[in-house]
């Protein structure tokens, strides 16, 4: 993961739950390119995959990743090379396993009126800020911490602790 990213944004509505994410129906899969397939397949836009290039951020209001604790919501975001989501608020066990799995989740004040589908952002996660470069306007987060940023670049925690034990 980079300390900066440039992505077309998506944005949502608030309680965005996991079964938008990722229906439950596909939860028989286990691999991650089928996984990938369904990302946001059951949101208002259920063709996201077609449209989203890897580092492509997902804009949300309050509650994003609410509904069930599966992984699978995250893994299929991750599937389709998702730069960042950032929203009002998460759900707790979703922003957990986003951070887990090596997904930014970046919680920001009134992000989700800032930008429109379709729009250009840039995202700096150590100092704290997300430009809309369609726009020009830029607003303030809580960068990421060292030991987030690491887990982050590891791609996640296991493959962090994994280094971390083959190091000794």
């Amino acid at each position: 993961m980079k300390d900066k990213i440039t992505g077309t944004v998506y944005v949502f509505g608030n309680n965005i739950d996991t079964d938008q994410i990722y229906p439950g129906k596909y939860v028989e899969y286990t691999e991650i390119e089928d996984i990938k397939k369904y990302a946001m397949s059951g949101s208002a836009i259920p063709n996201l995959v077609e449209l989203f290039k890897p580092g492509d951020i997902i804009i949300g209001g309050t509650n994003f990743g609410c509904g069930s604790s599966r992984e699978h919501a995250v893994m299929t975001l991750k599937g389709i090379g998702i730069g960042a989501i950032l929203a009002e608020s998460f759900a707790r066990i979703f922003y957990r396993n986003a951070i887990n799995l090596g997904v930014p989740a970046i919680t920001c004040k009134a992000i989700n009126t800032m930008f429109k589908t379709g729009e250009q952002a840039e995202m700096n996660f150590i100092n704290g800020n997300v430009t809309n470069l369609t726009t020009g306007e830029s607003r303030k987060f809580e960068p990421v911490g060292d030991y987030m940023m690491n887990i982050l670049k590891h791609g996640g925690i296991k493959p962090m602790i994994k280094e971390q034990l083959n190091m000794r």
